[in-house]
Formats: C-alpha cells, structure tokens, sequence
C-alpha cells in the first residue's frame, strides 16, 4: 500500500499547483488519467489558438518538441512511440510502461489554459481466488482474494464486488473482499467475486453447493426421498428372483 501513496500525494500537490494559479487568474486544469500497460493514451490540449510551437513535457523533461516548419523532435525513451498532432496539439504514447508514470503539461504561446495531467499506468488484476464456509450462525461467508505476490498491481486502485443472481441476497461483510448469504439460500446457484481498477476487471465464481457440508446440506433431504425406493425396489427384487428360483426348483 505503501507504493500507491506516493503518486496519491503528488495528485493532491498538483491539485493545490493550481489552485494558487487559478487565484493569480491563470487557468489551471489538472487531469489524473489512466493508461493501460503496454497500451496508448492520449492528452488532449485545452483551448488553442493555431500552433507555431509545442513541447510538451514529463515533469522538467521533454516528451516532444516541435516549431512551426519542421518535424515534431521525440526525446529519450520516448522515441518511436509518442505523436503530436500540430494542429490539435494532442499528444498519444504508445507501449506505456511503468516509468512513464508521471505529471505531463503542454507549454506552448498559444495554450491560453495551463493543462496539467498525472498519468497512472495500470495493469489487469490478476484472477482472484474465491472461498467461503459455513459459520455458527447459519451464514456462508464468501471470500475473495489475490493469491500470491504481483507487481504492478496497484492495490490502492484495485475494488471487491460481488455479483449474485436474483435469487440470492448477498450482504457485504465487514471488508468489501467478503460478503454472506443465508445458508437457506438456493445452493444450487453461483455468485461471483469481482476484482477491479479503473480499466480492467476480473472475477471468479463459486457455487454454493461447495461451502455446504453434505450432512448439512438440503441435499439430504433428496436422499431421504430416494432412499425408501431404493429399499422397496431391492426387496421387490428380491422377491422377484425367489419366487423364479422356487418355480425352476419345482419344474
């Protein structure tokens, strides 16, 4: 949790940036925007007058340069895969990656408004895991969870859901990675844990049935009906094959 902090604070600083712009009456828009690892994203300019000179820049670094008459100049690592369009003066990154992670900002004579972004690079979530059992007081509590070690997974992005049929009535737990339903629910349904960030989502499912012991389970209840059929047809059967081998024997 401790690595997400960071770009948390660096938000809250930008957003204070402008308002202490906005309050010498220069235009400030701060923007936190996602892009998708390995992905593209795009930032937009705000209101312009027809370009002669762009740069736009990552922190004190520049991304792309470009004056009237010539070609857009790419610097560092983002070279082969960042494009400006001169006339809209948006700028498009490709094949993001973690380190691309930071604040980006249009300088430019015709930019009347000051456009400030912090970009996060986000990853899918791994798959989630989904358990649950039988508690004393007649509840399934349903689990969801992130098994093992992951990079890039930006926890403080990263929500619990769960989606249950209809039929279910499922009630979040104390945590948003748990929830519970009633052990009289209809077992032979599914419910589903949901994992997300703001770009992706993933999930697992887990039928009811499985968090029952059998004893416990209205499946007994089947076994008690078929039960005496099963004996009556036995002795049937029985009976059945006596009366032939009685018959064989008299013959």
């Amino acid at each position: 949790m401790a690595a997400g902090s960071a770009p948390g604070w660096t938000v809250g600083a930008l957003g204070v940036v402008c308002l202490f712009l906005k309050l010498d009456f220069i235009s400030c828009q701060f923007r936190g925007i996602y892009g998708a690892m390995d992905g593209n994203v795009t930032f937009y300019a705000s209101k312009f007058q027809p370009f002669t000179e762009i740069i736009w820049k990552k922190g004190k670094d520049k991304v792309i340069e470009w004056v009237e008459h010539s070609e857009p100049e790419a610097f560092q690592s983002f070279k082969n895969r960042s494009y400006l369009d001169i006339v809209s003066g948006n700028l498009t990154i490709t094949k993001l990656t973690k380190s691309d992670e930071g604040k980006y900002e249009i300088e430019s004579p015709s930019v009347k408004d000051i456009s400030v972004f912090y970009l996060r690079v986000i990853a899918p979530p791994p798959s989630p895991s989904a358990s649950c059992f039988l508690t004393d007081n007649g509840n399934i509590t349903l689990t969801c969870e992130i098994m093992g070690l992951h990079d890039n997974i930006d926890e403080d992005l990263i929500q619990y859901s769960w989606e249950c049929p209809s039929a279910i009535q499922c009630h979040r737990g104390s945590i948003s990675a748990e929830a519970y339903v009633s052990q009289k629910s209809d077992l032979s349904q599914s419910v589903h844990c949901v994992i997300s960030n703001p770009l992706f989502r993933t999930s697992a499912s887990i039928a009811l049935s499985t968090c029952v012991p059998w004893d416990n389970s209205r499946h007994r209840y089947v076994l008690f009906a078929i039960l005496p059929a099963v004996i009556c047809g036995l002795l049937f059967l029985k009976c059945f094959l006596g009366r032939r081998s009685q018959r064989n024997t008299e013959g």
